[in-house]
């Protein structure tokens, strides 16, 4: 029993050891990304920079979804790598939105700061919306499928913290009309017209 004893308290403070040592891993954008992340940048290279952001100002809102994100993960912030989080900036103009969409990586959360947003997420048993105004904080599970939508007179704008260094994104009007299946094919598999298939495929860059 004591040998157990001394094995795992050496595991531990073997761990323990390398956990210290290893205290951040800037990422290195010039090699491969992986599930784990990028490669750590050699730690003579690394410079307070890599631990600052300086672009989280107001996006080009003029696009199809009148809305602009500018992130703040890793490729745009390479000192998060490795370490659970990251951020971005949200701003809609008016009558913009943001569609429905997944982070199939991480946990949002969205922090209102100007305007008012209407956000909501949804399960296969539930819905779950609000309007939410300067002050409010609200959260998206993990790959739960979630919008936000500018229900104001003016502009919204909100800070988003994200659970991962690169929490990725799948917009649901992309993958559905941005793509090369033919029209009456996705006709069938969302329940409308072909000719309502072709108009959402020139707007999202479809083809078919």
């Amino acid at each position: 029993m004591k040998m157990i004893h001394f094995l795992f308290l050496f595991a531990l403070v073997s761990f323990t050891s390398h956990a210290s040592v290893n205290d951040f891993c800037v990422a290195d954008l010039k090699g491969p990304d992986s599930p784990s992340g990028y490669q750590c940048k050699p730690p003579n290279t690394v410079t307070v920079d890599d631990f600052v952001f300086s672009g989280f100002v107001a996006g080009n809102t003029t696009n199809t979804f009148n809305a602009a994100l500018t992130s703040a993960f890793v490729t745009d912030f390479p000192g998060v790598n490795g370490l659970g989080v990251s951020a971005a900036r949200l701003d809609i103009a008016k009558g913009g939105s943001i569609p429905m969409h997944t982070h199939p990586a991480a946990t949002e959360l969205l922090i209102m700061v100007e305007g008012q947003i209407t956000a909501g997420f949804m399960t296969p048993t539930a819905l779950y919306t609000k309007t939410l105004k300067p002050g409010d904080i609200m959260v998206f599970p993990q790959g739960q499928l979630h919008f936000q939508v500018n229900s104001g007179n003016g502009k919204a704008t909100a800070f988003l913290a994200f659970s991962s260094a690169n929490p990725g994104a799948q917009l649901l009007d992309l993958l559905l009309f941005g793509n090369t299946l033919p029209s009456d094919l996705v006709a069938q598999t969302t329940f409308l017209d072909v000719a309502q298939v072709k108009k959402l495929k020139a707007r999202f860059g479809g083809k078919g």
